[in-house]
């Protein structure tokens, strides 16, 4: 029984949705292959399983494998073929309608092994398993991807380090209007044991890592399991650097671990700050205030971590004196070198299954569901907006080897219409030199 398992893109990360469930399958006996799009050419041999697999995890993940899926059935179309992952129920009716048989969400790993075993039999009757189940998980098995080094790389001045990914952890226990685990999640989130994580780092230690990203949507969901997992990994591995994604009302609530986390190598934090307009958080239900950012901020600082944050730069309610306000305050609090230029872009996705529906002012902005885009597209009752949001996102594409630092002030510039505004009053700004950072730094 052959089983091709496809991801698209990932982060620059290797693709823990393909090593996690290949370890299962192998267990049951099926013979597994693997294939990166993001890093590895088209393999029409995929098409040759009797089963193929596609790990959908994010918005542009589930954008590229479309014309995938399509041509993978077009090659054999008697193949069963699967999505699975976040984004795959979110978009299964589309989904299905380019050729995809079975559609999984979260904790898919024992329904692949079904599936696989149904489809082994010449079986037709498959159902997933009802709810989120719990599940007892295994080491990755991540032989059979490219290796670590072909991935993106821990960034600190002149020193580059190869990283690791693994997971702590999967869903989440806070329900974010924009945040595509609520569908799926439903506020629940599962811990993954620190056996297993302990050995699918050592696993990637072996091969060459000398940092870890920790890919838990919130590392802190189940702090307690949190720092059992960074302890012990501290432990064996002295020397070993990582980062996690933090909320930032959790780096609130548990300042007393932030040293912790920097003792045991901690490099920075990502945190999904969005705004630091306290009427657009609310929209979001981010738990969180524009105060709490700058509390968050300060924290950090103090205990030697790197706050990495992320926006939501454009959406409905964002204003263009918002915007301006946004930079200003990237500014005053000494983010700018932690700030990925992208993030001065993005703009508010509304997906399928997105709770941001629910909300009665974006329903007269909103158009019908975009097939191609994967979103519902809207328009800012402002276009001077829109007009600024398509000006930076430009911008920032043009100077994707410009300093971070060029970039904020280029597009300080267009946002005050060509006029450099005075310069805002900061606690003393960090070199470049200093910052670390992934070198491939898109979230969307």
């Amino acid at each position: 029984m052959r089983v091709a398992l496809v991801a698209t893109y990932e982060l620059g990360r290797q693709p823990f949705g393909l090593a996690s469930p290949a370890a299962w399958l192998r267990r049951a006996g099926m013979d597994v292959a693997c294939l990166d799009l993001s890093r590895q050419p088209f393999d029409a041999g995929v098409a040759e399983a009797d089963l193929v697999a596609f790990h959908l995890p994010m918005h542009t993940a589930t954008r590229l494998a479309v014309p995938v899926i399509k041509r993978v059935r077009r090659l054999n179309p008697g193949v069963r073929l699967c999505a699975y992952g976040l984004y795959a129920p979110l978009n299964g009716e589309l989904l299905r309608s380019v050729g995809v048989d079975h559609v999984l969400g979260g904790e898919f790993e024992a329904d692949l092994v079904r599936l696989a075993t149904e489809v082994s039999t010449g079986g037709t009757g498959f159902a997933p398993a009802p709810g989120l189940p719990r599940l007892e998980l295994m080491p990755p098995w991540r032989a059979g991807l490219p290796p670590l080094d072909r991935y993106a790389a821990l960034q600190q001045g002149a020193v580059r380090k190869v990283v690791a990914y693994t997971e702590a952890s999967r869903g989440c226990k806070h329900a974010c209007r924009h945040c595509p685990v609520v569908p799926v999640y439903g506020g629940r989130f599962r811990v993954v044991s620190p056996e297993v994580v302990m050995a699918d780092v050592a696993a990637q230690v072996e091969q060459g890592a000398e940092h870890v990203t920790f890919g838990d949507p919130d590392f802190f969901n189940g702090v307690g399991h949190a720092m059992r997992v960074v302890d012990g990994i501290a432990r064996r591995f002295p020397g070993l650097t990582y980062d996690v994604t933090i909320k930032v009302e959790h780096l609130v609530a548990h300042a007393d671990l932030l040293s912790r986390l920097r003792e045991t190598g901690c490099l920075f934090v990502t945190s999904a700050v969005e705004s630091f307009d306290d009427s657009i958080l609310r929209r979001l239900e981010k738990g969180h205030t524009r105060d709490d950012i700058a509390r968050a901020a300060a924290l950090c600082r103090t205990a030697g971590l790197t706050l990495a944050p992320t926006f939501v730069a454009f959406t409905p309610w964002t204003t263009l004196d918002g915007y301006r306000g946004m930079l200003a305050e990237i500014e005053a609090l000494d983010l700018v070198e932690q700030v990925a230029p992208i993030q001065l872009a993005l703009r508010l996705l509304v997906t399928a299954g997105s709770r941001l529906r629910e909300l009665e002012d974006l329903r007269g902005w909103i158009g019908p569901f975009d097939r191609e885009l994967l979103v519902y597209p809207w328009r800012h009752p402002d276009p001077r907006v829109d007009r600024m949001a398509d000006e930076v996102t430009a911008l920032v594409g043009r100077r994707l080897t410009a300093s971070r630092r060029d970039v904020f002030d280029v597009v300080v510039t267009c946002a005050n219409e060509g006029r450099m505004p005075p310069p805002a009053v900061s606690t003393g700004a960090r070199r470049r030199a200093e910052v670390p950072y992934l070198n491939e730094p898109w979230y969307c």
